[in-house]
This record gives structure tokens, C-alpha cells and sequence, in this order.
């Protein structure tokens, strides 16, 4: 066999075991995104109801969780809750919250991406997008980062 036939079949199996690996690593992406957008259902639930603290139960309850919007980075879930808590101090300003197009990619085993758009109807309407970073932690899928930016930013 030649030198470069048998450098070209090394290749290929490379190639093979990388893509088998990654298929094997990733594994299901459908059951993933299932899980994901159903810990997001829960949380426009709770929202919809004018519970916060149930909404939260999402986010990583570290003081590592990061925030952004506005221009501005929060740190931890505590800052993240109360800067909700004054953004929306009642329960007609929270109004009714929707998600819609949200697309899910492992980065991992235990790591995930979610891109996707909010909207608000009520006395605040608002609308816009999100990137959220997902990390399993001690078994459980928890925001570690947000990225929410409004429509009109």
C-alpha cells in the first residue's frame, strides 16, 4: 500500500472515531432540548402566577450566576432576584410571559445553550431575545448565565 493510501485511511477512522465520539458524548439532542423547555415552561408558569422565587429555581443559586441586560453584567442569584423584584414589583407589571423559537445545542455533556425570544403582554409589554447557558450541576439543569435583551435596545 502506498504511503498516502495508508495515511488517508488513518484519516477516515480519525475522522469516524471523532464523529462516532461526539454522537456518542452528545447523544440525544431531542431529549435535552425537551428537558430544557420544559424547566423553561415551568418558569413562565411561575412567572404567570407572580411567583419569583419558583421562577428562579432555574438559575444556578450561586453567587457565580451572571445576568445580562441593558448594558449591565449582575452577579448572583440573589442580585438577580431583587433586580426582578424591582423591575417588576407586582403582579400586574410582571403581566403575561411567553417564550417562543427556542433552539437548544449541547456544548457538552454537562453543558448547553438555548437561544430564544421573550415577550411580556400587560402593563409593561416588552419583547426580546435570550441566550441562556446551561450547566448540569450535582444532577440538576441550571441557568449559569442569561443573556436577555429587549427590542427596544
Amino acid at each position: 500500500m502506498k504511503l498516502w493510501t495508508k495515511i488517508g485511511l488513518v484519516v477516515v477512522v480519525a475522522l469516524c472515531l471523532v464523529s462516532n465520539s461526539k454522537i456518542s458524548v452528545l447523544g440525544n439532542e431531542d431529549e435535552l432540548a425537551t428537558k430544557l423547555k420544559a424547566i423553561v415552561a415551568a418558569q413562565k408558569d411561575a412567572w404567570n402566577v407572580g411567583d419569583f422565587d419558583k421562577f428562579m429555581d432555574a438559575y444556578w443559586k450561586s453567587d457565580k450566576l451572571t445576568f445580562s441586560s441593558g448594558g449591565k453584567t449582575r452577579r448572583g442569584w440573589k442580585a438577580t432576584l431583587e433586580n426582578y423584584k424591582k423591575s417588576y414589583p407586582d403582579k400586574a407589571t410582571m403581566g403575561t410571559l411567553t417564550f417562543a423559537n427556542m433552539e437548544v445545542e449541547s456544548l457538552g455533556p454537562d453543558v448547553a445553550m438555548m437561544l430564544g425570544e421573550w415577550k411580556i403582554e400587560g402593563e409593561k409589554p416588552a419583547n426580546g431575545n435570550f441566550s441562556l447557558v446551561w450547566r448540569k450541576i450535582d444532577g440538576k439543569w441550571v441557568i449559569i448565565h442569561d443573556h436577555s435583551s429587549s427590542a427596544e435596545e
